[in-house]
C-alpha cells in the first residue's frame, strides 16, 4: 500500500502557493474601520464636553468657565497619547501587534464606558473631576496603542500613481465618526426631556462607543494578525523599534511632520468642537439644530477628503497642503464671524470649513511620513501623528473659546491663521530637507 500523501489537486482541494498578497483595498477597509471607531470615541467626548460636562461636573462656575474647564480636561488625552505610544511600542515588540491592539482598544473602550458611570458633582464633589481627568488620560494613553501600522502599509502598498488616493482613506474615519456621534446626540437630546438627558441620556453614547470599539477590535485583528499581513509587515520592514533609534535618525522628519499639518488639525477643532461651544453658549440656536448642521457639513467633508486623493495624485501632496494652508488663512480672516450670523451663517461656516478641512486633512498624514526610511516608518509615523495632534489640535478648543470669549470671534481666527503660517513654514523646510537627501 502506498503511503504517499494524496495529491491535493486530484482531490479538488486548493493548493497554497506562498503568501497571498493583500490588496490595497483590503488594507483600506481595516484602516477606515479602525479610524472611524477612534474618531467616534473622540467626538462623543467632545460633544459631551460642551453639552453635558459643564453643568454636571462644574456647576460651581458659570457656563463659559465650566466649558473652558471641560476643554482643559479634553486636552489631557493629547498629552497622554505620546506616552501611550512609547509603552505600547514596547508591548508590540515583546508580545506582538495583536496583543497590543487588544489591550489598547479594551483600555480605550473601558475608559470611555467608565465615564458614563461617573456621578454628578453634587454627589461626589471634586473627586468626580479627578476621576474624569484620570479617565481622559486613560483614553489618550490607550489611543497611543491603537496605531496598527495599516496606514503606513497602505501607503507603501498602493500603486505609485495612486498614493494620494490611498493616503486619504484613513482620514475618512473623522467625518464618518462625527456624523454618527452628532446624529446620536441629536436624537438623545430630541427624544428626552432636558432633565432626563442630563441625568442618564448622555451616558448612552459612551456605551455605544465601547461596543463599537469591540467590533472594531475584532475587525482589525482579523486583518492584522493573519499570516498574510504579518508577512507583508515584515517584508515592508514595518516593525516597531526602540524610540531612541527612530529619534536618532529621524528627529527632523518627526518635528516637521508634527508641524506640517498644524493648519488642518487646528481647523479640525475649529469646525467641530469649538463652534458647538460658541453656538450653545452665545446664540439662541438649539444644540440639536447645530448637531444636524455638523452632520451635514461632515458629509461635505467626506466628499472633500475623497477629492483630496484625486487632487494630490494630480498636483502633488505638498502642493495641495500648501494651497489648503493658504485657503485656511483666508478662511480665518472672515469665517468666524459667520457663527453670529444665525442658522444660515452657521451653515456657511460649517460647510466651507469642512470642505477646506477635507481637502487638507485628507493628505495631512502622508506628506512627511513618506520621508521616513522603511525601518523607521512604523514607529516614526506613530510618533509624528501623536505630536501633530498634540500641537495642532489638543488645545485648540480651549484656546479658541478663550480668545473668542475675551477678544471676540476674530481672535479665534487669528489663532487659526497662525497655524496656517506654521504649516507653510514646515512644508518649506520639508522640501529643503528632501532636496538635500
Amino acid at each position: 500500500m502506498s503511503t504517499t500523501t494524496p495529491n491535493r489537486e486530484a482531490l479538488g482541494l486548493p493548493i497554497f502557493k506562498g503568501h497571498h498578497e493583500p490588496s490595497p483595498s483590503e488594507i483600506a477597509i481595516g484602516v477606515i474601520i479602525g479610524r472611524t471607531s477612534e474618531f467616534f470615541d473622540f467626538f462623543v467626548y467632545g460633544i459631551a464636553s460642551v453639552l453635558v460636562f459643564p453643568s454636571i461636573f462644574f456647576p460651581f462656575v458659570d457656563a463659559v468657565t465650566g466649558t473652558l474647564y471641560s476643554f482643559a480636561i479634553f486636552a489631557l488625552a493629547f498629552i497622554a497619547r505620546p506616552i501611550g505610544s512609547l509603552v505600547f511600542m514596547a508591548i508590540d515588540r515583546a508580545y506582538g501587534r495583536g496583543t497590543k491592539l487588544t489591550i489598547a482598544l479594551f483600555l480605550l473602550g473601558g475608559s470611555t464606558a467608565a465615564i458614563a458611570f461617573l456621578p454628578p458633582y453634587a454627589t461626589a464633589g471634586s473627586h468626580v473631576i479627578w476621576a474624569l481627568a484620570l479617565l481622559r488620560l486613560g483614553q489618550g494613553f490607550a489611543l497611543g496603542g491603537t496605531w496598527d501600522g495599516l496606514a503606513s502599509l497602505l501607503a507603501l502598498n498602493a500603486p505609485e500613481e495612486k498614493r494620494g488616493w490611498y493616503a486619504m482613506m484613513p482620514q475618512l474615519g473623522a467625518p464618518f465618526g462625527l456624523i454618527v456621534a452628532s446624529l446620536l446626540f441629536a436624537y438623545m437630546v430630541t427624544e428626552l426631556p432636558a432633565a432626563d438627558f442630563l441625568s442618564f441620556g448622555w451616558r448612552f453614547p459612551f456605551f455605544v462607543a465601547f461596543a463599537i470599539n469591540v467590533v472594531a477590535l475584532f475587525a482589525r485583528l482579523r486583518i492584522v494578525v493573519t499570516s498574510e499581513f504579518q508577512h507583508l509587515f515584515e517584508s515592508r520592514d514595518l516593525q516597531p523599534e526602540p524610540v531612541a533609534q527612530t529619534l536618532a535618525s529621524g528627529w527632523k522628519t518627526i518635528v516637521i511632520g508634527a508641524l506640517a499639518p498644524l493648519a488642518s488639525f487646528a481647523l479640525f477643532h475649529m469646525v467641530t468642537v469649538f463652534p458647538l461651544s460658541w453656538v450653545f453658549l452665545f446664540t439662541p440656536d438649539t444644540p440639536v439644530s447645530f448637531l444636524l448642521i455638523e452632520a451635514m457639513a461632515a458629509a461635505f467633508g467626506a466628499v472633500a477628503v475623497l477629492a483630496s486623493g484625486y487632487l494630490a495624485d494630480k498636483f502633488g501632496r505638498r502642493t495641495l497642503l500648501g494651497t489648503c494652508a493658504v485657503l485656511i488663512a483666508v478662511f480665518s480672516g472672515f469665517a468666524p464671524l459667520l457663527l453670529n450670523g444665525g442658522p444660515m451663517g452657521e451653515i456657511l461656516f460649517m460647510v466651507i470649513g469642512f470642505i477646506v478641512l477635507g481637502l487638507a486633512f485628507g493628505q495631512s498624514s502622508g506628506v512627511v511620513s513618506s520621508e521616513f526610511e522603511t525601518q523607521h516608518r512604523y514607529t516614526g509615523s506613530a510618533l509624528t501623528s501623536d505630536l501633530a495632534w498634540l500641537f495642532g489640535a489638543g488645545f485648540a478648543p480651549l484656546v479658541a473659546l478663550s480668545l473668542a470669549t475675551h477678544f471676540g470671534l476674530m481672535a479665534s481666527g487669528a489663532y487659526l491663521f497662525s497655524g496656517a503660517v506654521v504649516t507653510l513654514l514646515a512644508l518649506w523646510f520639508n522640501r529643503n530637507l528632501a532636496a538635500k537627501r
